[in-house]
């Protein structure tokens, strides 16, 4: 069947999503303001940047089958197979690592098959050549007429459904800032910001290899790079989905502070890095920082004992509602 031409009116995100100034010392003590863009609330099952890089991508679908690519824990591959339950269309995930196919499946990919989609697993070579003329013809000669989405669902579709991200905060912000795996969601918000904003990315993966692929997902998206952005590298943690205690008690004294549920692999890192770069003196005063919350927590690890009980960590931050 083909999904309704109207996504939205068929899944109904809340967009735009909240923007709300919450107050921390560390900030104020520069004279900078921090604002969450809570991209977290667009939609219960495809949370954050998941509807605005898959929305377009589900459009040119036209209800077909949707193949696509990701880890044992992806984001990624549970909001495609949400949205495949939800709007009735199926959906394949290639999944790295072969040796997978014979264990257990985690609650991630256990999500992903209750959801309907059928799990491909690949030897990790494999995988990292996925996108070889070679690797996807083997793929649509065993699954058919597919649309194929890249890992994380960065494409030019992706970027150009991201722009959304930054007209919602023109005017609002000064500096906004995002945690990237792939850079499609940084590749949208830096093109839809007006003059004087600019973007930063907050990688989560080692390499040094995103700047490049932010440029070319523009220039795919909008014939060359747009708008004002910047990465910085320092706070991969050690690589994707790591953490450290340090990490750990940073996340769980934000959750504190500021009652948000914060989501250990993407969100905590680009907390610490705003924070680090407020204490740096990164910003001047007056500045205002939206950092966007992408995600919510799949998993809540176990608080130290020595650790101060807080307040809930399950309540939005009461801080007030930001407007144009």
């Amino acid at each position: 069947m083909s999904p309704p031409v109207d996504l939205a009116r068929a899944l109904q995100p809340r967009v735009p999503s909240p923007l709300q100034e919450v107050r921390d010392d560390r900030f104020e003590r520069c004279g900078a303001t921090l604002l969450l863009k809570r991209d977290d609330l667009i939609h219960p099952e495809l949370p954050g940047n998941k509807w605005r890089k898959l929305s377009l991508n589900l459009e040119a679908a036209a209800g077909r089958a949707v193949l696509t690519f990701g880890g044992a824990y992806s984001n990624h591959l549970r909001a495609t197979a949400a949205a495949g339950r939800l709007l009735g269309f199926p959906t394949i995930g290639v999944v790295r690592g072969d040796e997978l196919a014979h264990r257990p499946l985690n609650p991630s990919l256990a999500r992903c098959a209750a959801d309907g989609m059928r799990l491909h697993f690949v030897d990790r070579t494999t995988y990292r050549a996925k996108g070889s003329p070679e690797v996807l013809a083997g793929l649509l000669e065993l699954f058919g007429d597919v649309e194929v989405i890249p890992e994380g669902g960065s494409n030019a579709l992706a970027a150009q459904g991201c722009t959304a991200l930054g007209r919602e905060v023109r005017g609002l912000a000064d500096v906004a800032a995002v945690a990237c795996g792939t850079g499609g969601t940084l590749a949208g918000l830096a093109a839809g910001l007006e003059g004087g904003q600019r973007a930063l990315g907050v990688p989560v993966l080692r390499g040094g290899f995103l700047g490049e692929a932010v440029a070319a997902l523009q220039r795919d998206a909008f014939g060359g790079e747009a708008g004002r952005w910047s990465l910085d590298e320092r706070f991969t943690f050690g690589g994707y989905a790591r953490t450290t205690p340090e990490l750990d008690a940073f996340a769980a004294d934000f959750e504190d502070r500021h009652g948000l549920p914060v989501e250990r692999v993407y969100v905590a890192k680009l907390l610490f890095a705003l924070v680090t770069l407020a204490q740096e003196g990164a910003f001047a005063p007056g500045t205002r920082v939206a950092a966007v919350i992408t995600g919510t927590p799949t998993y809540r690890p176990a608080r130290p004992r020595n650790q101060r009980p807080g307040r809930p960590r399950d309540r939005t931050p009461q801080g007030p509602s930001v407007s144009r």
